[in-house]
């Protein structure tokens, strides 16, 4: 069972994070011209987690940061883009969506290998497993009401105001999602999966027609992306941004579903497949959606399997891709080897949603 613990991570003994080859005196240079107040940068310590952008500490005279980077190798395209990570942070800043604020980003190759951006450094809890353990029954809902609320905070943002009017292209969200992770996955892809070929085939065949709602997506929004208060039930800080775009709210909404659905404590999943949520004060999936739609002022979700479908589909397809960087030896986390079962298995799981 997963321990709670912080996404960057504030502990009193650093001695678990990996050792870094980042050149510390050069990044400390860079960072004293491009944030105003930073000075004195002496540590940068990886995060052991995460499976995408290496994620690190820094810790200087000034306080402590955090350092997001595309890693190093061969990349796929539109891959690890910090730059957009960066971009949503900054424009959010004035609005509802609690996220940490972004200092600085930095294109240039030559600093530390590959593009990067410095964030604030936050106090708080990331809740890793969907059952929370640690809490009873009436905390465990209001977490899951919490994250309903911030679902529907972040789909009410007016893009136009905060400057992502072109964050991404208008229309057509599903057959660019389709066609986007289908090339992602055949790229990475390492052996046949049925259960993939299955879903791809049926999800080209039940596109929805498109009905011009488009708002803000993270693309990855699930509870270890969320940051909570270190003592109160609160969302503090959003994470993760690379996978957001402009496009359709049900695209988030059914990919946090899917976690009702997947296998609890299989591979490296974390789903609440065959849990007593109702005894652990956990709402079910219809409530969850239907809690949405009234906050959205929205009415029952029509086509709700191909939304999951596609949803199962794009994760696998994210698995595999961490599952081959595990074997070309360019994944940030040591654990990435353990994707490729679980690219098979939420593959199976999506299409069994087909029936």
């Amino acid at each position: 069972m997963a321990e709670p613990r912080q996404r960057y991570k504030d502990s009193e003994d650093m001695s678990k994070a990996a050792p870094t080859d980042l050149p510390v005196e050069k990044l400390g240079a860079w960072l004293e011209q491009a944030v105003g107040d930073f000075r004195g940068l002496h540590t940068a310590r990886k995060f052991a987690g995460g499976q995408s952008n290496p994620t690190f500490l820094l810790e200087a005279d000034s306080g402590r940061y955090v350092l997001r980077r595309k890693p190093p190798g061969a990349l796929l395209a539109s891959a690890h883009a910090v730059d957009r990570e960066y971009r949503v942070l900054r424009a959010l800043e004035s609005t509802d969506v609690p996220v940490p604020r972004a200092l600085a980003l930095c294109d240039d190759d030559t600093v530390i290998g590959s593009m990067f951006y410095v964030m604030e450094f936050l106090d708080g809890r990331i809740l890793w497993e969907p059952t929370l353990p640690e809490l009873d029954a009436a905390r465990r809902a209001r977490v899951y009401d919490e994250m309903n609320r911030v679902l529907v905070a972040l789909h009410s943002v007016d893009v136009g105001a905060v400057g992502l009017a072109d964050y991404g292209q208008p229309g057509s969200y599903y057959a660019r999602q389709l066609s986007r992770w289908t090339k992602q996955y055949r790229a990475a892809e390492t052996e046949r999966i049925e259960a993939m070929e299955e879903l791809m085939t049926w999800l080209a065949g039940r596109l929805p027609a498109d009905d011009g709602c488009v708002v803000l997506v993270h693309g990855d929004y699930r509870l270890d992306n969320l940051m909570f208060d270190a003592t109160e039930d609160r969302i503090v800080a959003v994470l993760d941004w690379e996978l957001s775009t402009l496009g359709h709210p049900f695209a988030d909404l059914a990919f946090q579903c899917m976690q009702w659905r997947l296998p609890h404590g299989a591979a490296a999943l974390r789903g609440l497949g065959g849990v007593d949520r109702a005894a652990l004060g956990i709402p079910s999936e219809e409530e969850y959606v239907a809690r949405y739609c009234a906050a959205m002022g929205i009415g029952a979700i029509p086509d709700w399997t191909f939304y999951l479908a596609i949803s199962f589909f794009r994760l696998a397809a994210i698995c595999q891709g961490v599952y081959k960087r595990g074997i070309d030896g360019n994944a940030s986390s040591t654990e990435a080897l353990r994707f490729g079962e679980a690219a098979r298995m939420i593959a199976s799981a999506g299409a069994s949603v087909l029936d």
